[in-house]
Formats: C-alpha cells, structure tokens, sequence
C-alpha cells in the first residue's frame, strides 16, 4: 500500500482512539494537511477497498481489514520511537518525526526484529500503547485526563498526547515525563487551570495542556 493509503487509515484510527473522536473527511483533511475534497476522494478510493466504511457527511469508520493496516503502521511507528528515544536519547518530538517517515520503509520482519531488542515493550515513550504483532493492544487504559485529576492526590504520567514541539520542549524542562510522579494541588474550575507538584516545582498548567496529559492516580 501507498504511504499515502497507510496515513490515511492511521489518521483514522488516531483521531478515533485518542485525539479529537472525530473521523469525518475534514477532520482527516486537516490533521494530514490535505483539502477537504482530497480526503473525501480518498476515502471512497478505500471505502471500494474495504478498508473503510464511507457515507456521505458521516464519520469515517475503518473495517476490520482497515483497522488491521492501521495498527501494523501504528506498532511500526511507536517501535521506532521507543527505539531512537531508548538508543539516542532524542527528544520527543523529534522521535515522533524521524518514526513518522520509518514506518512506511519498515517490514514486519523488522518490526519484530526491534521489539524483540527492545525486550517486547507494551508502551512508547509518550506511554502510547505498542500493538503487537497481531495487532491487537494487551494492555488497559485507566488513565485520566489531567483536567479530571482530583485535588490532593497523587498520579503517574501515563501519557503525553501531542505531537507539537513546543509543548514537549515545556514538559521537558518542568519534568513533565512518562512515568513521573506529579500531585494535583488545586483544580481552578472556572479558569480551566490545573497547578501541580513535581519534582519540588509547582507549576499551573491550562486546559489545553491538562487535556492532553494523561496519568494514572498512585
């Protein structure tokens, strides 16, 4: 399949499972930098291929043979990133961008060859899930959006869900990482703000970042 055809699906499957849940053509269109029409012309071009359901002004659905291609490039793609983050300590943004042009180049052989170095791991250094070779994700998402966490308690980063450079350039010098420990001191409801404790620092984080960090409460 095209690089093209295996974004597309991915896009899909990414905007379903975690980024903004929705899946019609302009969404679509807009995460891939593509116009509107381009994507409506892909997705009947993949819709006859029975890789997603179409429908005029409807989300996007991808099949079970859609989805299958979805996470082959998704598992090919967080692999690569734990590979370059755990080999060249590379930021993560910059993981995310060399893995955005190795998972089209990769084979399954390869793929498998690199999680069996890396020891199998369930998660990529943002703490998205890793499929397996199967396809299929073993591992349960419990985690909550920061903006949900409870004043008083204490939580683990579970996942940072962005892709922007300037927000991991912030979390990487406030120690916002996967796997740190961070305790919500206050919630401002009405501001939409979020102040937390991590490593002896107190920082007030906005909704735009609170929505898209992920914890998991200790």
């Amino acid at each position: 399949m095209s690089i093209a055809i295996e974004n597309f699906v991915k896009a899909i499957y990414n905007n379903d499972k975690h980024d903004i849940k929705n899946t019609k053509p302009g969404n679509i269109a807009k995460k891939l930098g593509i116009s509107n029409a381009a994507a409506t012309d892909m997705a009947k071009k993949l819709a006859a291929k029975d890789l997603l359901n179409y429908e005029k002004y409807q989300a996007l659905q991808l099949t079970e043979k859609g989805t299958k291609m979805a996470l082959n490039v998704v598992r090919k793609h967080r692999l690569w990133e734990a590979f370059l983050f755990k080999m060249f300590d590379m930021s993560l943004h910059d993981i995310h961008r060399e893995a955005e042009l190795l998972e089209h180049q990769t084979s399954d052989l390869l793929a498998e060859k690199i999680s069996d170095y890396l020891g199998h791991p369930k998660f990529d250094p943002h703490g998205d899930p890793i499929p397996n070779a199967d396809g299929e994700i073993t591992t349960e998402d419990t985690s909550i959006a920061l903006s949900d966490a409870i004043e008083g308690n204490t939580y683990t980063i579970s996942r940072l869900m962005s892709d922007d450079k300037e927000f991991f350039d912030f979390c990487a010098q406030n120690q916002i990482k996967y796997r740190n420990t961070i305790t919500v001191s206050k919630q401002f409801v009405s501001n939409k703000m979020t102040q937390i404790s991590i490593a002896s620092n107190t920082i007030v984080l906005n909704e735009d970042f609170t929505k898209i960090i992920y914890v998991d409460e200790n």
